[in-house]
C-alpha cells in the first residue's frame, strides 16, 4: 500500500510524522465517508467483490471507486493498521428499519488508537456517523447534529443507537468475535446473489458531506442539507452526470 496516495484519495495531507491517535483517526473517518462513494455497481454489473488489500487498495486508490460496507469498512481497516492503529473487524446486524433481528451482513471495526477505543464505520449509505464513535457504554455522542449512544444487550451484544425525531432506535449491533476476510463471503454473496437482496437491483449511491450527504437510487438523486431535501427524478440522458458526482463511469 502506498500510503501517501491513500491520503491524496480521501483529500488529506499526509503528516510528516504519524501518530495514530483518535484526532488523526477522526480526520481519516470523515475524509473518507466524504470523498469514497458508497456504490454498489460492481453488484448490478454481476461482478463479484475481493476483499484482499491490494484489491482493495487498487478499486478504492488506484481507479477511484468505492464500493459496499464489506469493501469500504475493510479498505479504511488496511490503511489504519498502515498508519499503526491496531483493527479488529467484526460482523454487525443491521437493525435500523427491521422488524426482527436480521442477518449478520455488515461490516464494522474495532480500532484502538493511543487515546481510546473507538467504532469506526464508513460503509453505510443511510444517515450514519461520520466519525469514529468513543466504544463505551451509554455515554451520548453528537456529531454534526446526529446524535448516537452504544449500549449492550444479552443477545445482540452491543447495540448502536441513533436518536431519530426525539426518539432513540437500533441502528445495528454486533458481538466482539473478529472475523476473518473469509467470514465476510458469505454475507457478501447473499447481498450479491439472492434474490430477496435490496443491494443487487439498481443503484445505490452515496456519499457523506458535511452537511448530509447526496444519493442516488436508480434514478432518483437526493442532496441532504441540514434537514432539507432536494430530490431530482432523472432522464436517461443525465444518468452519466449522476454517476459521475460519485465517481463512477456510466455505462448503457
Amino acid at each position: 500500500m502506498d500510503v501517501k496516495k491513500y491520503f491524496e484519495r480521501i483529500g488529506l495531507e499526509m503528516p510528516e510524522t504519524i501518530v495514530p491517535d483518535s484526532e488523526l483517526l477522526r480526520k481519516l473517518h470523515f475524509a473518507h465517508c466524504t470523498t469514497v462513494p458508497y456504490e454498489n455497481l460492481d453488484m448490478i454489473r454481476g461482478i463479484s467483490a475481493s476483499f484482499e488489500e491490494e484489491d482493495l487498495y487498487r478499486k478504492v486508490v488506484e481507479e477511484g471507486r468505492g464500493g459496499v460496507c464489506f469493501e469500504l469498512n475493510g479498505s479504511l481497516g488496511f490503511l489504519l493498521k498502515a498508519l499503526g492503529y491496531k483493527v479488529t473487524d467484526y460482523a454487525a446486524r443491521y437493525l435500523r428499519g427491521e422488524s426482527t433481528i436480521p442477518m449478520r451482513r455488515h461490516r464494522v471495526l474495532k480500532v484502538e488508537a493511543t487515546d481510546g477505543v473507538w467504532l469506526c464505520d464508513v460503509g453505510i449509505g443511510e444517515v450514519a456517523q461520520r466519525e469514529p464513535i468513543a466504544l463505551v457504554e451509554g455515554l451520548e455522542q453528537e456529531q454534526f447534529g446526529e446524535t448516537y449512544k452504544l449500549e449492550k444487550e444479552d443477545f445482540l451484544g452491543w447495540v448502536l443507537w441513533d436518536l431519530h425525531k426525539g426518539a432513540w432506535r437500533k441502528f445495528y449491533s454486533f458481538t466482539e468475535e473478529p472475523q476473518l476476510l473469509a467470514d465476510y463471503i458469505a454475507p457478501n454473496f447473499y447481498c450479491e446473489k439472492h434474490p430477496d437482496s435490496p443491494f443487487n437491483k439498481q443503484e445505490m449511491f452515496s456519499l457523506k458531506t458535511g452537511e448530509g450527504r447526496i444519493t442516488l437510487d436508480g434514478h432518483i438523486y437526493k442532496e441532504f442539507k441540514k434537514g432539507e431535501v432536494l430530490v431530482k427524478e432523472l432522464s436517461d440522458v443525465q444518468m452519466a452526470d449522476a454517476y459521475a458526482v460519485f465517481g463512477l463511469k456510466y455505462e448503457v
